[in-house]
């Protein structure tokens, strides 16, 4: 009772204004003392300025320092001597001697680029809190002012001890203050004011007054430099974060604290006989409801001051409130969802994809990646870009979030590399945008993303997508750049434009590469017309591999694939063979009767899914022999699996890798040799043959048979298996081995490109030092540019037409990569076709460069959209007609990015000729009687064929890079605008070819990194590394000498398309089936059969038929043919012997080929030219 009676006494008088005046007392002394030393620096300095015309002394010089010459009128004063007069009329302001070396002291020691200054800071900031967290305890326990003795309260006493800390820190800082007046005007300081001088009143008063030491609070908005300084906060966005979460959070609780002082304290003009008895909490919640426009009125400001208070924090908290808030929780939002790092599961695997991500590409990607005939795909993707996803990119990522993560990012920075665990990723993918404007800064984008990719962690896989052939060899400069480890460059132009030229050779096979790659499903409707159904069928296969079960031990590849045909309703393609050294392995591609199947030999298989596949590991011949039923083979138990790999791989679905010690043995600069008869050379591990055969042989089975295709022939020696023994590499460097084919010989337009250092009627041999193309010296393009009149004078027939649509300025697509694979040195020169290029000469002429090393290549200069000078090239006797488009794609409207292309597409269609070329040379021929247009009488396959009359029968592959557009192509079908590209009819026929099919090759790399290779073999003429190093150097291809090991590497397999209606395989031409035909070739010629070029109307119910064919791809055994059908076929070839040859051996070829008896001709409803139709014209 003593005690409280006599607190109330001693708080009868309070002396609240002895704290305050302490805090004011100080700060205007700073002020005045400040104002004063200026003041004296100033007159100082005025009183040393010497009289006008008079010499300054200068100290240490015992002269004085003659002035600067007066200005003139209209001159100017020299900047350096006004600069060296001023210096030495007015000292220097810096201070000078131990102030200077105190002030350098003090600015380290506060520096957050020390150890000691960011220790310093963090203690400070850690005593604030301190002082805070007292201020709290005071705040709820006592009132504003108490007379409890300093003495006797530990918390004043920690306070104050606190405060001295902060003193010394005061004095440090203002020691390192280069504006003494705007450091005393800092907020920090004014904390200091209002806090620290109190506290040692309090001593003197033996009483405390809770004052102003809520400014504490305002210390908080130091965090984001605290965090900093501690490498805490490292990006923008949590930068801003903080920020924002500091700035209210301070404001809030000093806003607070000034509440509970005015409330708790009254108005001074009534003797504070008002007062309101507030928590400081209560305060806190009341500032809070306040700010939020909330309001509940049940706390509220009664004093005046704090009504004006109120009043005035509203006009500021309510904006702050509706502006920050929303965005600290937006950034909350945004990090919860798409910031944070990859959390990784115990034995999952995960792979990055960067790059270009986009609801198009990522909904791309998922779809192959995700496709359910992978099997289960343990593989989490985490993708990672700078943009935040959009609505419809969010939606795609959340239909797929058990698979899918997106983290907002860039792989440029490691930090955010890190946030995604790079470092134990499977792989990373970059992705391109094929519709950018500037394809080379696209690539540069991409090759600097892998750049700080292989930076970050060197041993990670990465698979890059890159828009320009050239830009691979920047990729060579990155010295973790390894192809054996995996990493692979998917060159858009390369595979596009070699697509687009397997088409002028073997039309139609774009499409059956294509949907081999690519995984899709069967969708059958009842609706269908049959040709759909075929059609659709055939997309559903795809590549895989799988290990062969011990079963095909001792077994040829004919043996192999014959009875994976028949018994496992497989198609073997090609197998893994290893190298006697055992360390390597390479890809046989069809390699005929030499191979023997050993234990454990990978198979690459064609099959709808990897289910099917595994009946090639199940099989056992002891169990299965006589199963009728493929689904009756299963596993068996009478032999030990353990020795295989389970599981089925993929190509371009499940993801085992091929035997990690072969395939990886590969460096650019490694060189494999193998001996060929008494040679021993160093060439491409294209060659691991060890027995070659002479081409002294007479064989009657050896003799090379005719095959007709149409008009055309096959111009490759077919003899027995023993002499198709050609191992394509899949792996090693990622070869791009050639498999190019051909079904038309053209005749040379002129003896320009002909080698006159051989004998008259043996074939030039000039190749490039790889062997892999033909090559001749490099040409101006004046030499290869003709005009509009010598065009129509030239006999242009069996030739490919380049339609190009392209300004001067438009980036270069790469016409090499569709000249390389015409100009592959597996065909007879003779056979080369001739290129024409229809488009802009300025253009042409950067375009030439790559170009001028390759033979019989025309330039004609004008726009492809003029009908003379279509008719001028004989458009209408071309073997295939390209249209192409190098303008820019990245058009506001995305339907107009195909204009050109397709009005060029129809124009030509709509174009009629006269067929004069085509009766006169039937005429010149004697032949008893007009064939079928198109067909040549065996014996005559060089004869030219006769020209499409109308220009619908035209062959055209369009190249369109908007898949939507394909509509516009054909007007006969009924396709609907939202058909998927591969379900349309033109691509179905061929005749359509769109960039977007190349998308699936990421995921194709990644499951298996020698798909890629696969597929480069399949579609390109045999660009192998050791020329890509070559072409890195920029000076071109160069030629070689025609030595065997160069001679050697012609003798590569290849696509052929063989004709049913004549030639060795016409027999199955009316009433036969896919599975005779098969074992046929197989057996008799070691062709291996993977598909058919059918016409799409062969139902007699048509009443007029199209001249379209449309690709089945692997059709069943029992799949009846047609004698106008074409077979896609592997076939050997052994143009290496006939190179060495003597010109006698090859006119004794020759004429043996000539004396083939004729195969009787098949008849069928299609009157018309099978290889273009055209209805009859009715007038």
């Amino acid at each position: 009772m003593t005690n409280t009676t006599s607190a109330e006494e001693c708080l009868q008088k309070r002396y609240w204004y002895y704290f305050l005046a302490s805090s004011l007392i100080v700060f205007c002394a700073g002020i005045a003392f400040i104002l004063i030393y200026r003041l004296i620096i100033w007159l100082c300095c005025l009183v040393s300025t010497p009289p006008h015309g008079a010499s300054p002394k200068v100290a240490n010089h015992p002269g004085t320092v003659n002035p600067p010459p007066p200005k003139r009128k209209g001159s100017t004063t020299n900047a350096n001597s006004t600069a060296t007069n001023t210096t030495l009329q007015k000292p220097s302001d810096s201070e000078i001697g131990y102030i200077t070396e105190a002030k350098d002291w003090a600015g380290e020691l506060i520096s957050g680029q020390t150890t000691t200054g960011r220790i310093l800071v963090g203690l400070v900031f850690l005593l604030s809190i301190a002082s805070l967290i007292i201020y709290f305890i005071d705040a709820s326990e006592e009132t504003v002012e108490s007379c409890t003795p300093w003495a006797e309260s530990p918390r004043q006493q920690v306070d104050l001890a606190f405060n001295v800390f902060f003193l010394i820190y005061f004095f440090i800082r203002f020691v390192a203050a280069n504006d003494k007046l705007l450091f005393w005007l800092e907020v920090f300081s004014f904390v200091d004011y209002f806090t620290i001088p109190p506290s040692f009143v309090a001593i003197y008063l033996d009483r405390n007054w809770l004052g102003l030491r809520f400014l504490r609070a305002l210390r908080l908005m130091s965090i984001p430099d605290i965090l900093t300084y501690l490498n805490v906060l490292k990006t923008s966005t949590m930068i801003k974060l903080s920020q924002l979460v500091a700035f209210f959070i301070s404001l809030w609780l000093a806003s607070a604290g000034f509440l509970h002082l005015i409330e708790n304290a009254g108005d001074p003009w009534v003797d504070f006989d008002n007062p309101q008895l507030l928590t400081y909490w209560e305060c806190m919640y009341f500032l809070l409801v306040t700010m939020s426009t909330v309001g509940y009125g049940d706390v509220g400001a009664k004093t005046v001051l704090g009504k004006i208070f109120i009043v005035l924090f509203i006009m500021i908290s309510i904006g702050m409130f509706a502006s920050w808030i929303p965005e600290i929780s937006d950034i909350l939002g945004r990090r919860q969802k798409y910031g944070g790092c990859y959390k990784k599961e115990r034995g999952k695997k995960h792979i990055v994809v960067c790059g270009h991500i986009t609801f198009d590409s990522v909904s791309n990607f998922l779809k192959d990646f995700l496709h359910k005939d992978r099997e289960d795909v343990d593989v989490e993707i985490v993708f990672i870009h700078k943009i935040l996803p959009d609505l419809e990119l969010e939606g795609l990522l959340k239909r797929h979030f058990t698979q899918v993560e997106f983290f907002h990012g860039t792989v440029m920075d490691a930090n955010d590399l890190a946030r995604v665990k790079i470092e134990t990723a499977d792989a990373c993918l970059v992705l391109a945008n094929k519709y950018c404007e500037d394809p080379d800064q696209e690539d540069a984008a991409n090759i600097m993303r892998v750049i700080s990719i292989k930076n970050f962690h060197a041993e990670i896989k990465v698979i890059v997508q890159l828009m320009q052939y050239h830009n691979k060899a920047y990729l060579l400069n990155i010295p973790s750049w390894d192809w054996k480890r995996g990493d692979d460059a998917v060159c858009v132009a390369e595979l596009k434009l070699g697509f687009i030229a397997q088409s002028c050779l073997a039309p139609g096979f774009s499409t059956l590469m294509a949907n081999l790659f690519t995984m899709r499903s069967d969708k059958p409707a009842t609706d269908m017309p049959q040709w759909q159904c075929d059609y659709m069928r055939g997309t559903a296969m795809e590549m895989y591999t799988e290990y062969l079960s011990s079963s095909f031990n001792g077994m040829t590849f004919p043996e192999a694939a014959e009875l994976c045909f028949s018994k496992l309703k497989l198609l073997l393609l090609a197998i893994e063979v290893r190298q006697e050294d055992g360390r390597e392995s390479t890809l046989a591609i069809n390699p005929g009767s030499k191979i023997k199947i050993e234990n454990a030999t990978q198979g690459f298989f064609i099959a709808e899914s990897a289910e099917e596949v595994k009946r090639a590991f199940y099989y056992c011949k002891n169990c299965h022999a006589q199963a009728t039923d493929v689904r009756a083979i299963k596993k068996c138990r009478c032999r030990p699996l353990a020795q295989f790999k389970k599981g089925v791989t993929a190509v371009i679905g499940f993801g085992n890798k091929l035997a990690t010690g072969r395939f990886r043995q590969y460096n650019l600069n490694h060189s494999w040799k193998h001996k060929v008869g008494s040679y021993r050379y160093t060439a491409n591990p294209l060659l691991s043959k060890k027995d070659r055969p002479t081409s002294g042989s007479k064989d009657k089975a050896n003799a090379p048979v005719p095959l007709a295709a149409g008009e055309k022939r096959i111009s490759f020696s077919l003899g027995k298996t023993e002499k198709l023994t050609k191992h394509m590499s899949l792996r090693g460097p990622r070869l791009a081995m050639p498999t190019t084919p051909t079904v038309a010989a053209l005749p040379p337009l002129s003896q320009e490109s002909q080698d006159t250092s051989v004998c008259p009627g043996e074939e030039p041999r000039k190749f490039d030092s790889t062997g892999m193309f033909h090559w001749c010296p490099s040409r101006p393009l004046i030499e290869a540019r003709m005009d509009r009149e010598k065009a129509s004078a030239t006999v242009l027939c069996n030739h490919v037409v380049v339609c190009l649509f392209a300004d001067a300025n438009s980036p270069l697509i790469g016409l090499r990569n569709l000249v390389m694979p015409l100009r592959a040195s597996n065909f007879h020169y003779q056979d080369l076709k001739h290129v024409v290029i229809v488009g802009n000469i300025e253009y042409l002429e950067r375009e030439w460069r790559t170009l001028q090393n390759f033979p019989k290549i025309t330039i004609l200069a004008g726009s492809p959209l003029n009908r003379a000078n279509l008719r001028a090239v004989n458009v209408n006797l071309c073997d295939m007609c390209v249209i192409l488009s190098a303008k820019d794609k990245n058009l506001d409207d995305p339907h107009l990015v195909d204009k050109e292309a397709i009005l060029c597409s129809l124009n030509i269609k709509a174009m009629t000729f006269d067929d004069s070329m085509g009766l006169i040379q039937a005429s010149a021929q004697q032949a008893p009687g007009f064939l079928p247009p198109g067909f040549s009488p065996i014996g005559h396959s060089k004869r030219s064929r006769r020209g499409s009359v109308c220009g619908s029968n035209v062959p055209l592959i369009t190249e369109l890079a908007n898949d939507s557009n394909v509509q516009f192509l054909d007007q006969d079908d009924e396709d609907d605008p939202d058909t998927e590209l591969y379900m349309t009819q033109p691509f179905a026929c061929g005749t359509a070819f769109a960039v977007s099919v190349l998308d699936s090759l990421m995921s194709t790399s990644y499951f298996n990194d020698n798909a890629l290779t696969l597929i480069r073999t399949l579609i390109t003429g045999g660009a192998t590394p050791e020329l890509e190093q070559i072409l890195a150097e920029g000076a071109g291809m160069r030629g070689g000498y025609c030595t065997p090991s160069v001679l050697a590497n012609r003798d590569r397999c290849r696509v052929a398309q063989v004709s049913l209606f004549e030639g060795p395989l016409a027999q199955f031409g009316e009433d036969g089936t896919y599975g005779s035909l098969f074992l046929f070739a197989l057996r008799n010629l070691g062709i291996l059969c993977i598909g058919l070029y059918r016409f799409r109307d062969t139902n007699e119910s048509s009443s007029s038929p199209s001249s379209k064919r449309y690709v089945i791809t692997n059709p069943p055994e029992d799949f009846k043919l047609l004698a106008t059908d074409q077979v896609f076929c592997l076939a050997p070839c052994n143009l290496s012997q006939s190179s060495n040859s003597s010109p006698k051996d090859r006119r004794e070829e020759i004429n043996t080929h000539k004396k083939v008896p004729k195969v009787k001709k098949k008849k069928n409803k299609h009157k018309g030219n099978y290889s273009g139709y055209c209805p009859p014209l009715s007038f």
